[in-house]
């Protein structure tokens, strides 16, 4: 886990894409079929805690900024300390009108 001490309000904008399935908690890792491709790893993820701002419409630079500071500004009110970097996540194709996507900021919450 990365410490959140020196955290700030900008996004460290990543290089490639990172594209996640999450399966029910009844299966296991073993349970799941064998991926055919070596690209795809299959990996059990602890569980914890999120705090997630969300919005729709573009993702701009712009935005992205605007709403990871009003997270990190309503988690220093009610106490919760990050965990590590805000992530970006969104949920549409490229096609989907701007005013249907869905994002979300989010940020893992230390525990105490």
């Amino acid at each position: 886990m990365t410490e959140a001490v020196g955290i700030t309000q900008t996004m460290t904008f990543a290089k490639c894409w990172r594209i996640q399935f999450f399966m029910p908690g009844k299966y296991i890792v073993a349970s799941l079929p064998k991926p055919n491709n070596e690209a795809v790893v299959l990996r059990e993820i602890p569980s914890s805690r999120y705090a997630v701002v969300r919005f729709s419409g573009m993702a701009s630079t712009s935005r992205i900024e605007a709403k990871t500071a009003e997270l990190l500004h309503w988690m220093s009110v009610n106490r919760l300390i990050p965990a590590g970097a805000p992530k970006l996540a969104r949920y549409d194709p490229p096609w989907t009108l701007p005013v249907l996507r869905r994002n979300e900021i989010q940020v893992q919450i230390r525990s105490v």
